[in-house]
């Protein structure tokens, strides 16, 4: 992973096949030292390079908590293994010799700096296989020099599984005038359009020393024991179209019974939420020391270590965490929540490392590594390309692995002491991450009872409808009635005051009045003002504006935005 502090994470290798599914074994590195690099002896089985105390490198392996995946992938005919790292998005190796065989060579030259570690060299073309496929003219660097940690676990570089916005190789062949800088997995996926664009992890953890776990790792399809996650919720990236890294927002953070509040220092993100990168390069999740206090200060005995910069607590001591996306809640395993210290395993300490600065420079709050997605089966959807060869909005799915009440018994297994029971994690009402996504926009949340009985009206208002409709007929009919009496009763009226000329009496003179009774030609004429039934413009409330639609306003998105490369 580039750009943060991170740690080594986890390995992964195995044979690549047709179907693109990685069977991964973890198993603890043995006391010997370092795996030696080699560029042509293959994995028969998936390795584990985990840190050991009895190491004789000279890298400081307590900087680099626990495992570090990785894969073989073949690069100019040669296998490498190399880091799955969902973090950067760039292709390197460093191979015996530079350049590498069978490679073609350009004159650029490009550095990357890591979180931990750096590496440059000259920007070249291959062949690149990777899980069965193939790109014929695949752009990585070609490493003459490496200063990286992973080097020392038989690693030789890493395969960023990023989008290639974030890629400097593809910058800078951008910058050259090229178009064929491409990340490995767009290459891989426009290549191979009709099959769909994710990737998936299943990262397990060893609970006991010596211990074997199965994991996987899959292109374009799922893995057969977690097929279920095609029926999760799609949680969008943040932002939604056209991102740089995975990151996606957290609704709510729950400690036991308590829910940690959330707040965001990136540009345009919605309040009460988190935005958190998923990181499969990094090993521990470094989150704001807030929220890090929240999970660990009130356990008795536990105190923070300056110089570790992470909690210590003793081991016995259950923490039970869990992350809510949307509605729904993903218990954390108790064991990657406070793992045995790398100098000290009679020693536990804290996987969540407090950071007082802004994580990830306002991209993102959090950085969440393998300590949480050991309970997760994770996918990545690069989003499907349509008729018109663009791809889709890119989203999130994960799979809980984690039964709260199982997990805490297999805690106090290993760890001694009472499991706990009826482990419940109480969701909170949160909206939609769409509809808080701009600042302008207004949230409306009804209750179950409230939305059905606006429901039942909804089907009878028709019929008020055709009701106050009758209504209104009937009035109007008895009005025109009443006018018909009114007029005929002057009528007779005016028949017996005047029942015609009489020869006896002398004629009176008769002045044709107004319709409201006053003399026509007396000169004070009257003008009918009609009595306005309206509200008046000082006492005119008008309609509260229109929501704004989820997703536009400050962050300058606009209805039909595809990310421009979005492997």
């Amino acid at each position: 992973m580039r750009s943060y502090a991170l740690a080594l994470a986890a390995i992964v290798s195995g044979s690549l096949t047709e179907a693109a599914k990685i069977s991964v074994s973890q198993h603890r590195r043995p006391p010997s030292g370092a795996h030696k690099r080699s560029g042509s002896a293959p994995f028969s089985r998936p390795i584990l390079a985990a840190t050991s105390t009895s190491d004789d490198s000279d890298v400081d392996l307590s900087s680099f908590h626990d495992l570090l995946y990785i894969a073989n992938v073949t690069v100019g005919g040669t296998e490498y293994p190399l880091q799955l790292d969902t973090g950067s998005s760039d292709l390197w190796v460093k191979g015996k010799s530079s350049p590498l065989p069978n490679t073609s060579q350009t004159s650029l030259s490009l550095s990357l700096t890591y979180g931990v570690g750096q590496t440059s060299g000259n920007i070249s073309y291959t062949s690149v296989e990777f899980a069965g496929i193939t790109v014929s003219n695949q752009a990585f660097i070609d490493a003459t020099n490496a200063s990286n940690p992973i080097l020392s676990y038989g690693v030789d570089g890493i395969v960023g599984l990023g989008f290639t916005k974030l890629s400097s190789i593809d910058a800078a062949l951008t910058g050259a005038g090229k178009s064929d800088g491409k990340s490995l997995l767009y290459n891989l996926f426009a290549d191979n359009p009709k099959e769909p664009n994710f990737i998936a992890f299943a990262l397990q953890r060893t609970t006991e020393q010596g211990g074997d776990v199965q994991g996987s790792f899959t292109i374009g399809e799922y893995d057969d024991d977690y097929k279920a996650v095609a029926n999760s919720p799609k949680i969008p990236t943040f932002p939604e179209t056209d991102p740089t890294r995975w990151s996606i927002l957290l609704d709510a953070f729950l400690v036991g019974e308590t829910s940690v509040p959330l707040n965001s220092s990136v540009s345009g993100a919605p309040s009460a939420k988190a935005v958190v990168m998923l990181d499969s390069g990094t090993s521990y999740t470094y989150a704001p020391k807030a929220v890090c206090d929240a999970i660990y200060q009130n356990i008795a005995g536990a105190t923070y270590s300056s110089a570790l910069g992470q909690w210590v607590v003793p081991c016995s001591a259950e923490v039970d965490v869990a992350l809510q996306f949307g509605s729904t809640v993903y218990p954390i395993h108790p064991l990657d929540v406070t793992p045995n210290s790398l100098s000290d395993n009679a020693t536990c300490v804290g996987s969540f490392i407090p950071q007082t600065i802004s994580i990830g420079a306002g991209q993102f709050d959090w950085l969440i590594g393998d300590n949480i997605m050991r309970s997760l089966y994770t996918v990545y959807d690069f989003g499907d390309f349509d008729s018109s060869g663009n791809m889709g909005n890119p989203y999130m799915q994960l799979l809980s692995l984690v039964d709260p009440n199982e997990a805490s018994q297999e805690f106090h297994s290993i760890r001694g002491g009472d499991a706990a029971g009826n482990i419940t994690y109480n969701a909170q009402n949160v909206s939609s991450a769409a509809s808080s996504s701009s600042s302008s926009s207004t949230s409306v949340q009804l209750t179950d009872e409230l939305a059905s009985t606006l429901n039942k009206l909804q089907g009878y208002f028709p019929a008020v409808l055709a009701i106050m409709a009758l209504n209104a007929l009937v009035l109007l009919v008895l009005a025109a009635a009443a006018v018909v009496y009114l007029c005929r009763r002057r009528g007779k009226a005016r028949a017996r005051r005047n029942p015609g000329r009489s020869t006896a009496a002398s004629p009176m003179p008769l002045q044709r009045t107004s319709s409201f009774g006053m003399p026509e030609n007396s000169g004070d004429t009257h003008v009918y003002q009609p009595v306005s039934m309206a509200l008046t413009e000082d006492t005119f409330v008008p309609p509260s504006p229109a929501f704004s639609k989820p997703g536009f306003g400050d962050n300058g998105l606009r209805a039909g935005d595809r990310p421009k490369s979005v492997a």
